[in-house]
């Protein structure tokens, strides 16, 4: 018997790019001099590719002048901005580890992060949305207030010595990001020059926090070859070239902002165009229209939010080409009305993680409608992929498992924390995602949910994504998340959270009366609420674990039930 198992490698005539990535801008800034780099729509900001070298160069000289080295660790707390995309690059330079930190973070979180990686320094914005980040510092450090910039002791953040506020306003304790370029003298650029030759492309240069639903989040260390390649990647999926203007909504904390967003357009030459610093449908889709986008980004949400926008024939989507729908399930109906109604023909699906820099799937341009709706892709070059069963052993073609990865893409680990590391990542350097999925025989991949997300009723497994993906075909859902909740008699019970279009009203017997004698009744969900809103992460995805809790709570479950 010859079983074909599901194992795929990406073969590709493009070698991967052994090159840092200060060295990748220093080439774009060379090859593509007066080409637009990074236009912030929102900040009035046009830089060519020279003009951005030239500012990240200042102040990748003033980080040195500060006293960092390569190697220290400077934390980035602040939503889309040109000084985000600066440090970004300057960090990269200098060879510093730039720590994304969540712009939703609170106090304690911040205070986590800061100390589980020994932040050095830390760029802030002074406040975003309802978040007052210079109050919440202040906090967690009131020594700051009496501290002489640059040299902060702190009893609750012992590592931080230097923090750097944006904005014209002046903190106690603290340097202004504008103020700090000026500070690098003929010394630093020589050092700078110097570091060009001496980092290397095996070096950390990122960490990013995992989502933490499960105990403390986990700090992803990425290297400059990591995520330099997974970016370029990414963009020949899209045959990315300099003619390109990619729209990123997204935020840069996150891979698909400052990796398949901004590091993809470097190394292509393409421009960054950021429409707001958070986001906005109307002003993503005015940036679309008036910069002349070829590319545009975002999760499901996001497309569906630009989809409702009353005025949506009123932009002039024309000029858009392709694109990628990521970082949550894509709903297929969705994306059928994003390639018909937004010009995207050659829109792509991706599929990854943080910790594998973060693509390992995508679909390509001329992959059959039909393909790219229901799938995310083949397998991305140089990159390795199995599915495995509960005991570790390779499944057949088709049959449902856990995705693992290997390759290039992979993390180095988990920083200062080499258990979590090796739970992650086994001895023969698969990275398992905990992600169910099947590979079709022609090497398409189909994400089913998340181990941790399968619910099993009565002793069937069901995949929360297979029902979503039938109730977005009912005619007044817009947006759905199905769950498990806990029950007495079968274990587990299927819950379905629905907001409904605007306008459009339903009742549970209506849902379930649409599931009736279409999908079997083990599948149609128990329990129903109609709501205006999800529980979100930053970057778009559904916090189901939120949604259970409060559902366990309203039902009267006990924590013994819920075990």
């Amino acid at each position: 018997m010859n079983t074909r198992l599901s194992f795929v490698n990406g073969s590709s005539s493009k070698p991967l790019i052994y090159q840092t990535i200060g060295n990748a801008l220093q080439a774009a800034a060379e090859t593509f001099p007066e080409r637009e780099a990074l236009v912030v729509r929102h900040q009035d900001v046009r830089w060519t590719y020279r003009e951005l070298l030239r500012r990240v160069d200042d102040l990748a000289a003033g980080f040195i002048a500060l006293g960092f080295a390569p190697g220290d660790r400077v934390g980035i707390w602040a939503p889309n901005c040109a000084e985000w995309a600066l440090t970004q690059f300057a960090t990269a330079r200098a060879g510093l580890i730039l720590v994304n930190i969540n712009p939703a973070y609170r106090t304690l979180e911040l205070e986590y992060a800061l100390n589980k990686v020994s932040c050095k320094g830390l760029v802030t914005a002074d406040r975003f949305k309802s978040s007052d980040y210079l109050a919440m510092l202040a906090e967690l450090a009131p020594e700051l207030n009496s501290a002489h910039p640059g040299r902060l002791s702190s009893r609750r953040l012992p590592h931080l010595q230097t923090v750097i506020r944006l904005g014209e306003e002046e903190t106690p304790g603290c340097y202004n990001f504008d103020a700090i370029p000026a500070m690098g003298g003929a010394a630093e650029k020589q050092r700078l020059e110097e570091l060009s030759t001496l980092l290397q492309p095996d070096d950390a240069i990122n960490i990013q926090f995992t989502s933490g639903t499960t105990g403390s989040p986990k700090g992803a260390t990425l290297t400059h070859f990591n995520i330099l390649n997974n970016g370029y990647f990414v963009g020949q999926a899209m045959r990315f070239s300099e003619r390109d203007r990619l729209c990123i909504p997204v935020p840069f904390y996150h891979c698909f902002g400052m990796v398949m967003g901004n590091l993809n357009c470097t190394i292509h030459g393409a421009t960054m165009v950021i429409p707001n610093d958070g986001f906005d449908p109307a002003l993503t889709l005015a940036a679309v229209s008036e910069e002349r986008c070829t590319a545009l980004y975002g999760v499901p949400t996001m497309f569906i939010a630009e989809l409702d926008l009353p005025d949506f024939p009123d932009y002039d989507l024309s000029s858009l080409r392709t694109g990628i729908m990521a970082g949550s399930s894509c709903p297929i109906e969705v994306m059928k009305r994003v390639v018909a109604e937004m010009n995207m023909s050659e829109i792509t699906i991706a599929y990854g993680m943080t910790e594998t820099s973060p693509v390992s799937f995508q679909s390509s341009t001329d992959d059959p409608l039909e393909r790219r709706v229901s799938t995310v892709g083949r397998i991305h070059p140089h990159v390795q992929v199995k599915i495995i069963d509960q005991e570790g052993r390779t499944v057949a073609t088709g049959e449902k498992g856990e995705l693992c990865t290997r390759g290039y893409n992979v993390m180095s680990g988990y920083w200062d924390d080499p258990d979590k590391t090796r739970e992650a990542i086994d001895v023969a350097g698969w990275m398992h995602t905990g992600d169910l999925a099947t590979i079709d025989a022609e090497g398409y991949c189909n994400i089913v949910g998340r181990v941790k997300d399968m619910v099993i009723r009565g002793g069937e497994n069901i995949y929360p994504r297979e029902i979503e993906e039938f109730l977005y075909g009912h005619d007044k859902v817009q947006n759905i998340a199905v769950f498990g909740v806990p029950d007495d008699k079968y274990g587990e019970q299927l819950c379905a959270w629905i907001k409904l279009k605007e306008g459009q009203e339903a009742d549970e017997t209506e849902i379930k009366a649409y599931c009736k004698d279409r999908i079997a009744y083990h599948k149609v969900p128990y329990h129903i609420r109609f709501v205006d809103e999800f529980p979100m992460t930053v970057t778009g995805k559904l916090q189901k674990f939120i949604m259970r809790d409060r559902m366990i709570e309203e039902l009267g479950l006990t924590l013994q039930e819920t075990a």
